[in-house]
């Protein structure tokens, strides 16, 4: 039995988020799994490292399966390149130990959010940043990431409910770059909760504006309430650059 690892690269706008859903085509695992199952004659399930939301895309996704089929591995990355859609790239398949698994061997992510900062929008960007034209203090908004870096309790950032698993998580990184009208924020950590990093995006916006206080952080870490920090942020300024392995 062979351990196929995969690494991909995907447009997630026309699409209903990374996991498969019953019958639909609007998936991205249900596309590769279908192309896959043609390919090796075996009903195949790949194992991802983690769900992405509908309009999230990715750089660096990765995913792995298993199968008895002879294939060449550069065979097989040519063929599922030729046959999938052109917003959803493998840029990398390796054989992988056989224990290797891409989401429970996965040791943390770099995410990156991308706002397009301006009066006017972006012909361009729009469909890969979040338009937000309010004027932003970025010191404001850069003693707010400071204050998030570290292991702390997560769930007030988070769409979770009540979870008996833990929800706590190290971010590692949160940095935030300006380019013209384009910010670029990177998101590094041991993991990330559903929707934390556009909930955390969406609280350092309105602290950039002043709608919030910094102290806010401090607030939601503690009182452990979504309602208390702020909106969740469009999907389509979210990639998945990268996940981390031993």
């Amino acid at each position: 039995m062979r351990n196929i690892k995969l690494t991909i690269e995907y447009d997630g706008g026309r699409y209903l988020g990374w996991q498969r859903l019953g019958n639909s085509d609007k998936t991205i695992q249900g596309k590769i799994e279908h192309l896959l199952t043609q390919l090796t004659g075996e009903k195949i399930e790949i194992i991802g490292s983690g769900r992405t939301d509908a309009g999230t895309h990715a750089r660096g996704q990765v995913a792995n399966f298993k199968t008895h089929a002879d294939i060449e591995l550069t065979e097989l990355l040519a063929t599922l390149n030729h046959q999938l859609p052109r917003d959803i790239v493998i840029k990398n398949v390796e054989e992988a130990p056989e224990r290797f698994h891409a989401r429970y061997n996965a040791t943390g992510k770099q995410y990156s959010y991308y706002v397009w900062n301006d009066t006017i929008p972006s012909a361009f960007e729009r469909n890969y940043s979040f338009h937000y034209p309010q004027p932003l203090d970025l010191n404001l908004m850069n003693e707010a990431c400071e204050k998030l870096l570290g292991k702390h309790d997560f769930i007030g950032f988070s769409a979770l409910k009540k979870t008996k698993k833990s929800t706590t998580r190290t971010i590692e990184k949160l940095s935030i770059e300006q380019e013209g009208s384009l910010l670029h924020v990177t998101f590094v950590g041991d993991g990330f909760l559903h929707k934390m990093v556009r909930i955390i995006m969406g609280t350092l916006l309105e602290i950039g504006t002043g709608v919030l206080p910094v102290s806010i952080i401090d607030e939601v870490l503690e009182n452990k309430v979504r309602a208390t920090a702020g909106e969740t942020v469009p999907a389509q300024g979210l990639f998945l650059d990268e996940v981390y392995y031993r």
